[in-house]
């Protein structure tokens, strides 16, 4: 029986400290030693991707002291416990399968009186036979019509993820003459989201995909109502352009209004649910089925790597290691994603809800309060977009923010042009290459302007091109990396309820049923 213990408990997490000042940054990685340190400080991944961490303040002392945390945490342990089917969400008493929707890592996980895995893949199977019928032409609008958009109608996890992906794979996708559909998304209820996705397709040959697990989500049904309207006002009738995507015990599974339903469950977050239903049915349409099949290869191949006990062969646990090393021990408060592919543009937002609402807690898996630092603020653009932003602060600001990098050495679109001697890819490339050693490295200058300090700690994932398999892998490495840094603060990184208050408030407000600066911050925009 696995032991829940908060960080601070554990000695090994206490011998670190004595550790924190043995790196120097720039000197690791200048010169030769930079070069040996480049070739000795990388994990391989699943599906051709890398773990390059030689930029990190790390040495094989702080490595080793890391590993013993890992093992005093019992972090692969409690990983068995998940897969196995344990009720890890201790908050809302719920197991946690997200990784059952892409493979089966240990035991049959019966729950509900039910094998959780063939639900799963029955839910992957009804999506994938959907999809092909409405690729077909089998199933089409009222006029005989085929569909040629799908756009997704939710919030959150049902949003971020499958959006994120989409935009992964769009070009590669078109690139391979493999895109099925275009794919559209609906999220925010400002109605100017609706409207402006409603104005960019043509609405009598699209389907709508309404997602949510309770069928109560008031901003997704609000969206919905609005899809009906602009779908009425055409004249044509919202039951033939309409799927969901919900729990079996919602008010829209067994509903005349829906071409068909697909279920998920309660024991998938919405931030993790890109591999269930929820991403599938969009993914699947949009990509074709066997597209997704490949992402959920990768994610599969990624979480096995995942239950290996050595942080040097577990690249997610060396991530989550060192990201704690940084946030408790060296005490820096925030980390940036670069993805240096504008495919990825979307993947940082991902992550910031699959991590900061994860574990983003002030008190542990127990509810009583913890007296160290969690989860970090996250953010991230696309590189090089990024460099001219908000770089600045990261070379020179006063606060040190660990960075993560992602580069793949070849571009979606098979073609490219030569301008001054190398290609646009390569130009991206030299970016990422010069950024990794300007923020470890620095640079001396007399005017103090143009100096640069150095010791700014980074690491790259890097592998040959962003395609499905490779994308299955970046998911599951960054959901495991957050999944063991919960485990490290023993939190339940798998409930939400700092959502929840500002909701219950907005209800209060459209009821009228408000007073004090409630009312008078409603009175001002006279709802």
């Amino acid at each position: 029986m696995v032991q829940w213990k908060n960080l601070d408990t554990l000695s090994t997490y206490h011998a670190l400290f004595d550790l924190k000042e043995s790196v120097d940054l720039k000197s690791v990685m200048s010169g030769e030693n930079g070069a040996k340190r480049v070739a000795e400080y990388s994990v391989p991944m699943a599906c051709g991707l890398a773990y390059n961490f030689a930029p990190k303040q790390v040495d094989d002392k702080v490595l080793d002291g890391l590993a013993a945390l890992a093992e005093e945490a019992e972090l692969t342990d409690k990983y068995a416990e998940l897969y196995n089917g344990a009720v890890i969400n201790t908050g809302e008493k719920r197991l946690v399968l997200h990784q059952l929707t892409r493979g089966q890592l240990g035991n049959d996980v019966i729950a509900d009186g039910v094998n959780k895995r063939e639900f799963y893949v029955s839910q992957q199977k009804k999506a994938a036979e959907f999809a092909r019928k409405v690729h077909a032409g089998e199933i089409t609008n009222a006029a005989g019509e085929k569909f040629t958009t799908a756009v997704q109608i939710g919030i959150g996890g049902s949003d971020l993820g499958p959006r994120a992906l989409y935009i992964a794979l769009e070009n590669w996708a078109k690139a391979n003459n493999t895109l099925k559909m275009e794919a559209k998304f609906i999220s925010n209820v400002d109605p100017d989201d609706a409207a402006a996705v409603l104005g960019s397709i043509d609405v009598a040959h699209s389907l709508f995909i309404l997602v949510s697990k309770s069928g109560t989500t008031l901003e997704t049904l609000t969206n919905e109502s609005f899809v009906k309207d602009a779908l009425e006002k055409l004249g044509l009738d919202p039951a033939d352009h309409m799927v969901a995507v919900t729990s079996e015990t919602s008010p829209l599974a067994k509903n005349s209004g829906y071409l068909a339903a697909f279920f998920m469950d309660d024991y998938i977050g919405g931030r993790y649910s890109s591999t269930s239903a929820v991403g599938g049915v969009v993914l699947s349409l949009a990509l074709g089925p066997d597209i997704y099949a490949r992402i959920l290869d990768g994610a599969a191949a990624s979480d096995k790597l995942a239950t290996n006990k050595d942080i040097r062969k577990n690249p997610a646990m060396l991530d989550a290691l060192i990201g704690v090393y940084e946030r408790n021990v060296l005490g820096y408060p925030a980390t940036a994603v670069l993805p240096y592919s504008q495919a990825l543009s979307r993947f940082p937002a991902h992550l910031q809800q699959a991590d900061m609402e994860s574990n983003g807690k002030s008190v542990n898996r127990f509810g009583e309060p913890v007296n160290y630092q969690t989860g970090p603020v996250l953010f991230g653009e696309p590189g090089t977009n990024g460099q001219h932003s908000f770089y600045q602060l990261l070379h020179q600001g006063t606060s040190i923010v660990p960075l993560q990098f992602i580069g793949f050495k070849d571009s979606q679109i098979g073609t490219d042009v030569v301008i001054e001697g190398s290609t646009s890819q390569k130009k991206l490339c030299a970016n990422v290459v010069a950024q990794i050693i300007a923020f470890a490295c620095g640079k001396d200058d007399d005017d103090k302007n143009k100096y640069f300090e150095g010791g700014r700690p980074s690491s790259i994932i890097i592998g040959e091109q962003l395609n499905p398999e490779s994308l299955g892998s970046l998911l599951s490495h960054f959901e495991n990396k957050i999944m063991f840094q919960g485990f490290l603060w023993n939190l339940n990184s798998f409930d939400q309820e700092g959502v929840q208050l500002g909701k219950l408030l907005a209800k209060r407000v459209l009821a009228h049923e408000t007073d004090g600066a409630l009312k008078a911050l409603a009175d001002l925009f006279e709802i």
